[in-house]
């Protein structure tokens, strides 16, 4: 009888592969059945969406970060919104260390907010990737106020 299989490979070694410098690096996992390679981009991908499922979570990225993937989204053409905006990931043989900054939602504990990032993050990416995630590391930018949603609807008429 063999044993259950999970989503992560077993008995097999990660080796890290650096292409030419105009492209992305990436992870090769490589087992007696082949090889899977997984570029740095899709483990970033697979963080912020893990990161945006967490209530509390209202925005990924800095202020500047935010601006500029704000532009590029009316961009045609430009793809639509960056997923892995405010994350950043090193990716080496069999480990990955993930940071990601966040602007959070006004009232929610933020160390509470954290640890359910943290586990959501560590979860999605051990179980899709089959990498051991050895830290993750969140920034707080900042917070979300109900009154900033206010400000943005209503533009304010300078004459009646």
């Amino acid at each position: 009888m063999s044993a259950p299989t999970t989503g992560t490979p077993t008995n097999s070694t990660a080796v890290a592969t650096k292409q030419d410098a105009a492209t992305s690096r990436s992870t090769q996992l490589t087992s007696s059945q082949g090889r899977t390679t997984i570029a740095d981009t899709v483990v970033s991908k697979i963080a912020g969406m893990a990161a945006r499922e967490v209530n509390g979570v209202f925005r990924l990225g800095g202020g500047v970060a935010r601006a500029f993937g704000a532009i590029r989204e009316r961009i045609p053409g430009s793809g639509g919104p960056n997923v892995s905006q405010g994350v950043s990931v090193e990716v080496g043989e069999t480990q990955a260390a993930v940071d990601i900054d966040i602007v959070a939602e006004y009232g929610v504990p933020i160390a509470d907010l954290a640890t359910g990032i943290r586990r959501n993050v560590i979860t999605s990416l051990e179980r899709m990737t089959g990498l051991e995630v050895v830290e993750v590391n969140i920034s707080v930018n900042d917070v979300h106020l109900p009154t900033d949603d206010d400000a943005e609807q209503q533009p304010s008429s300078r004459v009646s």
